[in-house]
């Protein structure tokens, strides 16, 4: 662990095991923190808070500039060692490493953009000054399915902005955290500004930053089911929380649409990171009048798709993270087959050869999906692609926003007017229209209903780590 400036060991010299998802291979060990290491951690970013929030803008963006330097300079090694914890193919993870450095770069032009305001009163006696200040120190949990690009989303903005910071990376992926505390170290971030506690329980952490005074806010991504909880005791506290939960994306092909296309662009992002992403489309609307050729397309390139350990040439969908996420698709898949679905590719655990001891799930496709199965009203995360017909827009932007998330959606149409009209009535934080990577450092990242509070990038990114300060001077 990094704590005050210094390499760690947890109390008594406890340690825990990481594992390759593919193989079942130990890759390394971490020191397994908890609710002391936590307080140390807290203790160590409010005694740095003072100075490094007082320290230029310019010279956090200098910091900033030479932390995306060394990530970059190391991107190969950083790429290597996702794809040994994680799972993903060593492709996704290059191009993680390369989404993940462009934080560092947003955010430190963006800290040289954190402009206040003069304001007119009403009183010739009196002006209004506005400061955008700090809030002080950060706590972030950060998940396992993006173990290097969401800890760059959360720490670039909150160190331009001037907090301190607390990572509590993912119990799966912390050897990922350890690399990156490392580019901040060595880019010369000083001693307390950047603290790392790994941890086999996240539990006894999540409660310290939660209940600890010393905490200003909470950044988390993960579970819906975990962010409501974290949230509802950092309100004891009034802390300050953003929060990027879960999702249910639709996508959304419509009668003028090209299908072909359409599958194409649908295959690429439904099985991205074997499925295990929040923006991951999770219902496939297709209209009638193209569902067919859709379906043929779809089925036709996820039948060729390879799985396998990431380190592999050729490999397109890598393991799910444990062996609770494989039941979980499993369970999804019997239930709407034995409701009526039917199987067109994959649906079954993949446990041949080198994929015996491996966390594998056949990339499936199942069309005729309906509203009483279990896919169709949960988050699945992983590789399974449900496809359910319709013939009316207005009946298909109804059961798009029939559900309690709100993070991403996707649409593919040529005509502008319908494309409009669906941007606008999908209750999602971000939607695709014909593009499947709605994301970029530049843009504000986030979603609404129950995938979360908050936005992460963009300039609306650095304000969640500033308070807003009003100055009144009577003269």
């Amino acid at each position: 662990m990094f704590i005050d400036g210094e390499w760690c060991e947890a109390e008594g010299g406890r340690r825990f095991e990481v594992f390759d998802p593919a193989s079942g291979a130990v890759v390394g060990s971490v020191p397994d923190g908890g609710a002391a290491e936590a307080r140390r951690a807290i203790a160590a970013a409010g005694r740095a808070f003072e100075a490094w929030s007082r320290t230029t803008a310019y010279r956090r963006a200098e910091l900033l500039l030479k932390a995306h330097a060394l990530m970059t300079e190391r991107a190969e090694a950083l790429a290597r060692t996702m794809t040994e914890e994680q799972g993903k193919p060593i492709r996704a993870a290059r191009n993680e490493v390369r989404y993940g450095a462009d934080f560092l770069l947003w955010f430190a032009e963006e800290a040289k953009r954190v402009n206040g305001e003069i304001l007119p009163s009403a009183r010739p006696d009196q002006r209004f000054m506005v400061l955008h200040q700090p809030v002080g120190v950060v706590a972030a949990i950060t998940p396992w399915n993006y173990p290097v690009s969401m800890i760059t989303r959360k720490l670039a903005p909150a160190l331009a902005a001037g907090c301190t910071v607390v990572l509590k990376p993912a119990e799966a992926t912390p050897m990922c955290a350890v690399a990156m505390t490392r580019i901040f170290e060595e880019a010369g971030f000083p001693p307390g500004v950047v603290n790392l506690v790994t941890a086999s329980d996240p539990v006894p952490i999540g409660a310290e930053f939660t209940s600890h005074p010393g905490v200003a806010k909470l950044t988390f991504t993960g579970s819906t089911a975990v962010g409501r909880r974290l949230a509802s005791e950092a309100a004891g506290r009034m802390k300050r929380v953003s929060m990027e939960l879960g999702g249910h994306a639709p996508f959304i092909v419509c009668k003028d649409a090209d299908p072909v296309h359409a599958a194409k662009g649908g295959s690429l992002v439904k099985f991205l990171n074997t499925g295990q992403a929040c923006i991951s489309p999770n219902r496939f609307y297709v209209h009638e009048a193209v569902y067919a050729p859709f379906v043929e397309t779809l089925t036709e390139r996820v039948r060729a798709m390879k799985a396998g350990s990431g380190l592999e040439e050729g490999v397109a969908v890598g393991p799910l993270v444990n062996a609770a996420a494989v039941e979980k698709v499993d369970r999804q898949v019997r239930d709407a087959v034995d409701k009526g679905a039917e199987l067109r590719a994959g649906g079954a655990r993949l446990t041949e050869g080198a994929l015996a001891k491996g966390h594998f799930y056949a990339p499936t496709v199942l069309a005729g999906v309906t509203s009483d199965m279990l896919i169709h009203r949960e988050e699945t995360f992983g590789p399974v692609a449900p496809v359910i017909p319709y013939g009316d827009e207005d009946d298909v932007l109804a059961m798009a926003n029939d559900t309690e998330y709100g993070l991403a959606a996707y649409v593919y149409t040529r005509d502008l007017s319908r494309a409009m009209h669906l941007f606008e009535g999908l209750r999602f934080g971000i939607v695709g229209i014909n593009d499947i990577n709605p994301t970029s450092a530049a843009a504000p990242f986030g979603g609404m209903k129950q995938s979360g509070l908050g936005r992460e990038g963009a300039r609306e990114g650095i304000h969640e780590y500033l308070e807003t300060k009003l100055g009144g001077f009577a003269i």
